[in-house]
């Protein structure tokens, strides 16, 4: 049977380009080489677009980058090519493509921008689509939608930076009536906790904002909840189903950036510590959310239970990290599902999506 060959993209121009390289050596590792021919694309920090052909360890490390045979390869956009481009000594030539995994975190990896260019290769790709990786990456979106739908959540408005500078007071009233301190602040879109703290009174609050505004136009402002920070992952297209749910015990105050990615001391429970009601909830919870924002292939949903047993959903994360310490990944291993039967699984999505 003749190989599919499939992409594996990773790195971009964003925050996570560290991370998106370490997810990758992981993701490259899994898939079965006597099914997929695997090419490899690397996005360096500045948005160039190289084909790479050496070890994941140096993808891993970072210095793929310096790697002497690596040519200046992008995705083609005109559909009846089907495949990249790459440059040789003043010269083209296509490699064309069946699939294409992109382990792509943050910003230009899981806000839509680059599927809208997989959309436009006509190439199958895994994951979710344009419009669900922009409504999940933008807290705002996600918080309006999951709203409508009755989803418990935790209290929130938002704000557009530029009205802020025009009227700070304004609009720190207007924070401070819809939500009770303390409040964390986030920019609307930037992945994996970038940009985000906690103010407890209105002078925190100025900092936290100068913070945020830094990643995004948009600002979210959500009511601290004080419970377990519990983590589902979805798995599927048109009948998702979702995996036991676990536990993170953040090494921080919150689970952020360095939280996730640099202390060890944060310890995962799976199964979460919460009571088999709680657990049912998170689970349907997932996959109603998943659903109704027209998630495909896989998400990582997130939530807090509280001592009382509320469960409020916290965030949908289309392209959940893939490292040897994410949830993600131990999650399904959890359910019976090991990396490469995964990874081979997503691939299948993609086909079946397309």
């Amino acid at each position: 049977m003749e190989k599919k060959r499939i992409a594996a993209v990773f790195g971009g121009k964003s925050s996570e380009h560290e991370i998106s390289r370490i997810s990758a050596s992981y993701v490259i590792e899994q898939i079965p080489k006597d099914k997929y021919e695997v090419i490899t694309v690397g996005i360096t920090r500045d948005g160039r677009w190289l084909l790479y052909t050496g070890s994941t360890d140096a993808i891993k490390n970072g210095s793929w980058e310096q790697d002497n045979n690596n040519k200046v390869a992008f995705l083609s956009p005109d559909a009846s090519i089907a495949g990249l481009t790459v440059i040789t000594e003043g010269s083209c030539r296509i490699i064309k493509l069946d699939v294409i995994f992109p382990v792509l975190h943050g910003k230009n990896g899981e806000d839509g921008t680059i599927q809208g260019l997989f959309e436009l290769s006509g190439i199958p790709y895994v994951g979710c689509n344009v419009l669900a990786s922009a409504n999940c990456m933008d807290k705002v979106m996600t918080n309006t939608i999951l709203a409508s739908l009755g989803i418990d959540q935790a209290a929130f408005t938002w704000c557009y930076v530029s009205d802020y500078r025009r009227d700070p007071d304004g609009c720190i009233a207007k924070i401070e009536a819809a939500v009770p301190y303390p409040i964390f602040v986030k920019p609307s879109n930037a992945g994996s906790s970038v940009g985000v703290s906690k103010a407890c009174d209105r002078e925190q609050l100025r900092s936290a904002i100068a913070i945020a505004a830094k990643e995004d136009d948009r600002l979210l402002f959500e009511e601290t909840i004080v419970g377990k920070e519990v983590e589902c992952a979805v798995l599927g297209n048109e009948e998702p189903v979702a995996s036991i749910a676990g536990e993170i015990a953040p090494a921080g105050e919150f689970y952020d950036y360095d939280a996730k990615y640099n202390n060890a001391a944060s310890q995962l429970f799976i199964p979460a510590r919460i009571s088999e009601e709680a657990m049912s909830k998170v689970r349907d919870n997932a996959v109603r959310a998943y659903r109704a924002i027209g998630c495909t292939g896989l998400s990582r949903v997130d939530f807090f239970v509280t001592a009382e047993g509320r469960v409020l959903l916290n965030e949908i994360n289309t392209l959940p990290g893939f490292t040897s310490i994410s949830m993600y990944p131990k999650l399904m291993a959890a359910s019976n599902v090991d990396g490469t039967e995964l990874v081979e699984k997503l691939i299948h999505l993609a086909f079946e999506r397309s």
